[in-house]
């Protein structure tokens, strides 16, 4: 049993992987169409899909049908959801600066440096990232308990994150609160629901996918999107990134940096 379940797990990691590869390699012809290289925001949604899609059909006739199906249904909600939300929120935009000052610091053919650090760099964070949707698909134990909540915490994360974005994009849609931040609804909380959410997916689809020793080993998945989402290309940066926004101090002061939390007492200003 533990042989079948491990080559079956590398034969669905390894067609994830390929189709990953694949998905960059359009991902990069895309962004030499359209002059910028923040299209790969967009693939993140589609590549969600495209692994959920090829984990179930590299690994058909194995695994529990409820946490197949389970892991699918996830995967392809948040992958849709996030993929149609970051095109619609970049159109009509040009190069975002994270991309931009990344490739400042490059050395050599621009196109080869793209590929390396954007491209290959993501691709292998992503197939990392999707671990437990692979090894979900094949292992047969039938954990009700786990699988349930798993899903609690991924739904947490689902709506977290979809109605932060609703209520932020709703928020600058308004041309009365131009130049303004945004401290309602869930930003009054956490000022970064998003993250906060996505974090919460993470670790959910993580629950719903262990079964098994193989199962925990995909640990690494959550723990690696967790440090990207609080310290690393996420919450840290935007913090760094609004620090000159007026009034952004005096709302890091106020409001949890994560987890959502009740909003501090603004600090007294001493006479």
């Amino acid at each position: 049993m533990g042989g079948l379940l491990t080559a079956t797990f590398g034969i669905t990691a390894g067609a994830s992987l390929g189709a990953i590869l694949v998905l960059m390699a359009a991902t990069f012809a895309v962004a030499k169409l359209v002059g910028r290289h923040s299209v790969i925001d967009t693939t993140w949604g589609i590549g969600l899909v495209l692994v959920a899609a090829t984990s179930l059909i590299s690994s058909a006739g194995h695994g529990w049908e409820p946490r197949r199906v389970l892991l699918t249904v996830a995967a392809v909600a948040w992958g849709a959801r996030l993929a149609v939300f970051t095109g619609w929120r970049s159109r009509g935009k040009g190069e975002d600066p994270r991309y931009r000052d990344l490739l400042s610091r490059g050395h050599g053919h621009p196109d080869l440096y793209a590929i390396r650090v954007i491209y290959l760099t993501q691709a292998v964070v992503l197939w990392l990232a999707c671990l437990p949707i692979m090894a979900g698909m094949v292992q047969p134990a039938r954990l009700t308990a786990l699988v349930i909540l798993g899903a609690a915490g991924w739904l947490t994360g689902f709506v977290f994150e979809s109605a932060g974005d609703a209520q932020l994009a709703r928020f600058k849609a308004d041309p009365a609160h131009r130049g303004m931040l945004m401290d309602r609804g869930l930003w009054r909380y956490t000022r970064h629901p998003n993250y906060f959410g996505d974090t919460c997916m993470w670790w959910g689809l993580f629950i719903i996918s262990v079964g098994s020793w193989l199962g925990l080993v995909t640990v690494v998945s959550p723990l690696l999107m967790t440090y990207v989402l609080v310290w690393g290309t996420g919450a840290r940066l935007t913090d760094r990134r609004m620090a000159d926004r007026p009034g952004y101090a005096e709302y890091m002061q106020r409001t949890s940096g994560f987890f959502p939390l009740p909003r501090r007492a603004a600090a007294r200003t001493p006479h």
